[in-house]
């Protein structure tokens, strides 16, 4: 070989042992199998926000990999996830028990017995307007909707909440295998098990306990005590109108049942035409069938539960309520039952009042004078610690549940004057607009007489009919510059009208909602505010006076005291005390009212505070007293429900001329005597 030959030959090798273009030397090829390559990302070789886009290998690896593990993950689970034996509480449900405040038992209500009806005695039209309202593909679906599933999913992510999107067979699992709450893993065992539930147990079978297991409101399991409920009759009597309306009730008897609330009928009604129409949509009813049903099958009144007869109802009635709200228990885990509730009625004392109503109503003659008929009593007494002690809630439960001591139907007249004046005493009154406020007391002198016009920093107040608004005392009498205190004492109306503009109206109504009086039944913000135009009910008014009973402390009205489920304590949110005005405030206007014999038809048992309040259109009268123990308050008026909310005259009830005013002050005298013996 030639020294040229050579030479070309060295030079060649020199070249291949480099990198092309770079100068650098070749690094040597790993053997491959012995490490996994690094993802090219940041990508190499791309310069700016290019870097940051992964390569479609890249992206496709990533979601086969994230596939993988899902199915891997769900597989397991699903492979570990065993169908429970056991069905939840409600398959042994139990009665719900109410006690006295002394521990004797009061009543006892619920439904303990759910009737199983087969799906083949269960009418075709029912059972396909419960599928059309909830799961129209029933028969097809594997156990979840992929539909719903991705909604419910979304809802979750965006919201931090589980939503709906179940089917028939994932309801039935949440109904007798696991709890109601609305938890991520929850769900996620709910759709396991409805899986393999769908893979192990047939369609009608599903549905079968399905519709023997759901809640439809009234205390009711199953489609079979839920025609007995709603409509009195069988399951098999339903047509598919009465069906449409009982599946609306799936979706929360709380929101579709008339009885619960007159606003649900509104919405009852949309849903059952909206579920007959599905019917149709999906071959299930025809359109000759649908056009026959044009009117909606309204629902019989609930019956009173057991043990609810007289007053006794009215009383479960107000501790249910409360229980639920203080206990944070929803109506469907109220009607399993096995709750032990706790009241703070006493029975001597709901005995008294009722028959000093009783008493009362026997004067009267509805059948030979009208003015005698459409009387309603309300009455109650509460401590003032917020305890109820006794209620008079109407003639008797069973007959008519409308409870008269919890209704804010009719104003509360003179009888809301003490907060008008607390409030002048705790605020101090300005006479000048936008003015320094000034400190009145119990010596401070107002104009008593009637006909008095009210003034405001402009001058006379004018209603929207362009009369003067003046003060009018009971009787037309008129008494000269006289002392608040003195006012209060003689039940002198038109100091406290000018009083409460002087004041202001907002500080009146804060003071008389601290004192417990609900805003909700607060009257427009006028003059007339001051003499009473808001509609408290009997026992928010005996609470609100025991407030000064309680030297300015107020604590809201409260029926029950404990609740225990199966010797397991429940965790009340009871009201707890808080200062509404100054004492020296509170103890002043017990000083006003405060008589040494009990006043006019009271009692000589010891120094009473007592109100007597009327309407200026005379449709209400009160009698509101109170001791250091207790404050009870008593209205009267008429009201023909069936007609309407509007209160009906007073005027000649009873048949007396003058003696008619005394029926509040008679009920009292009389109860009071009863239980201070």
């Amino acid at each position: 070989m030639t020294q040229q030959n050579m030479w070309g030959r060295t030079r060649r090798a020199a070249r291949a042992a480099l990198a092309p273009g770079t100068g650098r030397r070749k690094q040597a090829r790993r053997p491959r199998g012995r490490l996994m390559r690094r993802p090219d990302y940041p990508r190499a070789g791309r310069r700016g926000w290019r870097r940051w886009v992964p390569s479609w290998r890249l992206t496709l690896g990533s979601l086969l990999t994230f596939a993988a593990t899902l199915v891997t993950v769900v597989g397991i689970a699903y492979a570990r996830t065993e169908i429970p034996e056991d069905l939840n509480a409600f398959a042994t449900q139990q009665d719900t028990v109410y006690y006295w405040a002394d521990g004797t038992p009061m009543a006892r209500t619920g439904w303990v017995s759910r009737q199983e009806m087969p799906l083949s005695k269960i009418p075709d039209h029912v059972r396909w307007a419960v599928l059309a309202a909830e799961n129209a593909d029933f028969y097809s679906d594997h156990g979840i909707s992929t539909q719903g599933l991705t909604r419910a999913l979304w809802r979750t992510l965006g919201d931090g909440e589980t939503q709906g999107g179940s089917t028939i067979t994932q309801q039935y699992v949440k109904n007798v295998y696991l709890t109601q709450d609305r938890s991520f893993s929850r769900k996620f065992t709910e759709m396991l098990l409805a899986v393999k539930l769908d893979r192990n147990m047939s369609k009608d079978k599903i549905l079968q306990e399905y519709l023997n297991t759901s809640w439809f409101g009234r205390g009711t399991y199953g489609l079979q005590r839920a025609a007995q409920a709603y409509y009195g009759k069988e399951v098999t009597q339903l047509d598919a109108s009465e069906g449409a309306f009982l599946a609306s009730l799936l979706k929360g008897a709380s929101l579709y049942d008339p009885a619960v609330n007159p606003r649900n009928r509104a919405r009852a009604v949309e849903r059952w035409r909206w579920t007959l129409d599905r019917m149709v949509q999906i071959g299930r009813l025809s359109r000759a069938e649908r056009a026959k049903y044009t009117t909606f099958p309204d629902p019989k009144p609930p019956h009173g539960p057991s043990g609810t007869s007289g007053q006794n109802g009215y009383l479960v009635q107000l501790a249910e309520s409360y229980a639920k709200r203080a206990g944070h228990i929803s109506d469907a885990r109220f009607d399993l039952g096995g709750y032990q509730i706790y009241t703070t009625f006493e029975k001597p004392r709901t005995t008294a009042l009722a028959r000093s109503v009783r008493e009362a109503r026997d004067a009267l003659d509805p059948k030979r004078r009208k003015e005698d008929r459409h009387v309603r009593f309300g009455a109650a007494s509460v401590a003032p610690d917020g305890r109820i002690l006794a209620v008079y809630g109407g003639p008797d439960f069973e007959r008519q549940a409308f409870n008269e001591s919890n209704a804010s139907t009719v104003p509360a007249g003179s009888a809301f004057t003490p907060f008008v004046y607390a409030a002048g005493l705790q605020h101090g009154i300005t006479r000048e607009r936008n003015g320094p406020r000034v400190t009145i007391t119990p010596s401070t002198v107002y104009d008593g007489d009637d006909g008095i016009p009210v003034t405001t920093p402009e001058g006379p107040y004018w209603d929207r009919s362009g009369k003067t608004v003046k003060g009018e005392n009971d009787g037309n009498r008129s008494y000269g510059r006289i002392s608040l205190h003195d006012a209060m004492v003689k039940s002198v109306n038109s100091p406290f009208l000018q009083l409460g503009v002087d004041t202001g109206l907002k500080q009146v109504r804060s003071t008389a909602e601290a004192s417990g009086l609900l805003a909700s039944s607060f009257g427009p913000p006028v003059p007339a505010f001051a003499m009473g135009n808001s509609t408290p009910s009997a026992i928010r008014m005996a609470g609100a006076y025991g407030t000064f009973a309680a030297h300015g402390l107020h604590t809201d009205p409260y029926s029950v005291s404990r609740v225990t489920r199966n010797g397991t304590k429940v965790r009340l949110d009871l009201p707890q005390p808080r200062r509404a005005v100054r004492s020296d405030v509170a103890d002043e206007v017990t000083a006003a009212l405060t008589r040494a014999d009990g006043g006019k038809g009271g009692v000589a048992t010891g120094p009473v505070a007592i109100k007597n309040g009327t309407t200026g259109d005379d449709t209400a009268r009160w009698r509101v007293g109170y001791t250091p123990t207790v404050s009870t308050a008593v209205v009267v008026y008429r009201m023909d429900l069936n007609r309407s909310l509007a209160p009906l005259p007073l005027k000649g009830l009873g048949g007396a001329s003058a003696g008619d005013r005394d029926f509040p002050a008679r009920i009292w005298k009389t109860y009071t005597e009863a239980v201070t013996k």
